[in-house]
């Protein structure tokens, strides 16, 4: 535990020892304010909810989720620092544990700076904030998604402009699949069950779940699976390359 502690705090210290960071949050809170309260027509719909917020966030992770995962392994691989950080007294899965977990708090961070918008919903209206805390829980669990696939990736490219294009694809695909257009057509030319399995993986069908203020156990299992499963298969590929 303490190997991926120290993992945890020397790549949460570099997200904030160049402008990168800080340019990500301000990109991201701009792009949320804008999205909120202009595209989605938060005034005019005179409901005092954040629904507007959180509909667009699957998009908004789309592309800034990729642009924080793709330094994550890529960049240690070009420079070589690969093998010095594979040498310290950690195992390889404290440094893979310990580099997501560094990400997904900075990702965190800039989602918990959002809570102006929280506070402006409250002083306009009387919303239902267990509904709100559940967004929040499930915007945090599908960014942690989005990072752990894009961990992998990483993992596999020394270039990291590949890196982010191809966790874009990877992402872009599992929130189609939840899309009703894709849904519709598959409903023409499948069986309930297949519609309904294409569905389950897709991220938009739990955070859509979730962001309604019901927290199921089977969301919170999906995003949790993905995690692991999209974290093990960063171990693997490392140790593969290592290997190699």
């Amino acid at each position: 535990m303490s190997g991926t502690l120290t993992i945890f705090r020397r790549e949460l210290r570099s997200y904030f020892a160049t402008p990168v960071a800080y340019v990500f949050i301000v990109i991201f809170l701009l792009m949320s304010g804008a999205f909120t309260f202009y595209m989605g027509d938060f005034y005019e719909r005179g409901q005092a909810d954040l629904q507007p917020f959180f509909m667009f966030h699957p998009w908004l992770y789309l592309f800034l989720v990729p642009a924080v995962a793709m330094r994550m392994w890529a960049e240690e691989r070009k420079s070589g620092t690969i093998e010095l950080l594979l040498t310290l007294p950690v195992t390889l899965w404290q440094a893979v544990f310990g580099k997501f977990l560094a990400a997904w708090a900075f990702i965190a961070i800039a989602l918990a700076l959002t809570f102006p918008i929280w506070l402006t919903v409250n002083y306009l209206g009387d919303p239902d904030n267990g509904v709100i805390f559940a967004s929040y829980l499930g915007s945090l669990l599908m960014a942690g998604a989005f990072l752990a696939i894009g961990s992998c990736i990483s993992a596999t490219t020394r270039n990291q402009v590949v890196a982010f294009i191809l966790t874009v694809v990877a992402c872009f695909l599992l929130l189609l699949a939840g899309f009703p257009l894709v849904l519709d057509v598959f409903h023409a030319i499948a069986p309930q069950g297949v519609v309904d399995a294409i569905a389950g993986l897709s991220f938009l069908t739990h955070f859509t779940s979730i962001s309604k203020g019901v927290i199921d156990l089977r969301d919170l299992v999906y995003f949790v699976l993905m995690i692991g499963v999209w974290l093990y298969a960063t171990a693997v590929v490392i140790d593969m390359k290592k290997a190699a």
